[in-house]
């Protein structure tokens, strides 16, 4: 009964995708809808960005473990992140009408930082997109009992996901995103109530992860351990904005108040539901011990099958039904739209400054097959990772810290920014980052801050010495 509910639902979520192509008429639809989403719809799609697999699966089980200071990259760093492009970025994001993130850059700063930071956002993506894929990998070979592999449910799951995808774009990823998040919502709350229950209530759970130190939140130690929380903090809450999916959901509103208003209400409501997981993981702990067991293993995806084995052996059909539901609908609700954003800006940014006098039908075409390209590159990059969902999403992240977010920030609140100055920034924030991952091991500053405080310096430097390159300035009111 079990599987033949999960293949109805993947059936119905196809269908929806499929039926929400028909919206598809050129690549303003497919990219951001059209610019026509309402507020329920647009809310729902913000919830989607970070609401998928890692927070469900990975989150969780690494609260069980590290308890919330080891959470502190998500939520609490991805739900800053919201908050602040609602109440910083949103309207100037939607008054520019742009496509994608990328087109900011090049009217900011010219072609060359425009296809510098979209590749290095685009690059971001892997890690992200991996992270779902893998987890619908993780979600078929649990259900299957072992008779799907983790690496042909990556396969199996890929396809689901590039199907619909493929056809309706951003049209598929709103409408399912919406569909998708009712089911998060009904079915997570449900499985809540019911494993509280068996942990003996839920001030039960809450006291044993009190007892067992899980809610100590600021770091012990010294100067490096203050270091490596707050990085972990900004990666997320900072380098996660200058992203394309996020761009896009904002933009995809069919106004501007409603783009501030669902980016702010579907980042608070992020925040909020993220903890039912997270409560749904530890109350596992409680009902089984042994299940800490999961913690030693040489393989760290290992620890993400909690929630799983869980529900499989322990809970009534009906409640297996609603986990996997809620399940599948975070990964795919997720999961579409990290295919199709660096799939957008890549496309747009990196690739069409080089293809001129593209029409808009040709440039469609482009979009599904760089789609597909991206999706393989994901795939490949899923089946040879050993890391855990979450580690995928903050590796992820580190690369728009350094290389993206200071020329972006700047751009819109520093009337001196100029192109040389985004350059320099780009350039020796990113360098700065990969000479510190290859000799900086045992450094006091992690990698990714030194990073940004080298992007921040650049910025400031080159905008503010004599203009070698691109001396024009240009303030968001210009552009």
């Amino acid at each position: 009964m079990l599987l033949t509910f999960v293949i109805a639902y993947l059936a119905v979520s196809i269908a929806i995708g499929l039926w929400a192509a028909t919206r598809v008429h050129n690549s303003k639809d497919y990219v951001v809808a059209g610019r026509s989403l309402p507020l329920y719809i647009n809310m729902a799609t913000v919830f989607a960005t970070w609401f998928g697999a890692e927070t469900v699966l990975s989150v969780s089980a690494t609260f069980a473990r590290d308890g919330l200071g080891g959470v502190i990259a998500d939520p609490f760093g991805s739900s800053f992140c919201l908050v602040f492009v609602a109440l910083f970025f949103a309207r100037a994001f939607y008054r520019l009408d742009l496509l994608t993130i990328g087109d900011f850059y090049r009217k900011r700063y010219g072609k060359p930082v425009e296809v510098v930071t979209s590749l290095a956002i685009t690059a971001s993506y892997l890690g992200w997109t991996s992270a779902q894929l893998t987890a619908l990998g993780l979600a078929s070979s649990v259900l299957s009992q072992g008779a799907i592999s983790l690496n042909e449910g990556i396969v199996l799951g890929t396809l689901v996901v590039l199907v619909y995808t493929f056809w309706g774009g951003m049209w598929s990823v709103a409408l399912t995103d919406l569909f998708q998040s009712v089911m998060i919502i009904l079915g997570l709350t449900a499985i809540a109530w019911l494993v509280g229950d068996m942990a003996g209530g839920a001030g039960k759970v809450v006291a044993a992860a009190a007892a067992a130190g899980k809610f100590e939140f600021w770091p012990k130690g010294g100067t490096m351990e203050w270091l490596a929380f707050i990085t972990a903090w900004l990666t997320l809450a900072l380098g996660s904005i200058p992203q394309q999916d996020v761009f896009q959901r904002v933009t995809s509103a069919k106004d501007e108040g409603t783009a501030v208003k669902g980016t702010l209400i579907g980042g608070l409501v992020y925040f909020c539901f993220a903890f039912v997981p997270i409560f749904i993981a530890y109350s596992a702990v409680v009902i089984d011990p042994a299940i800490t067991g999961l913690f030693k293993s040489d393989d760290a995806r290992e620890v993400q099958r909690i929630l799983p084995e869980l529900i499989l052996n322990r809970m009534p059909v009906w409640a297996q039904v609603l986990f996997f539901g809620a399940l599948l609908s975070a990964i795919l609700s997720t999961a579409s739209g990290a295919l199709l954003a660096p799939t957008t800006l890549f496309t747009e940014n990196a690739l069409k400054p080089f293809l001129p006098r593209m029409s808009d039908r040709r440039f469609l075409i482009t979009l599904r097959a760089v789609l597909v390209v991206f999706s393989v590159a994901a795939l490949l990059f899923a089946l040879n990772s050993r890391s855990t969902m979450y580690e995928m999403v903050q590796n992820a992240y580190k690369v728009t810290l350094v290389g993206a977010f200071v020329p972006l920030a700047a751009g819109v609140f520093w009337k001196r920014a100029t192109p040389q100055g985004a350059l320099a920034s780009v350039v020796l924030g990113i360098a700065s980052w990969m000479l510190m991952e290859i000799f900086g091991a045992h450094a006091a500053v992690p990698p990714q801050l030194a990073g940004l405080l080298v992007g921040i310096a650049g910025m400031l430097l080159g905008s503010l010495a004599p203009q070698w390159y691109g001396a024009t300035l240009r303030h968001r009111s210009e552009i």
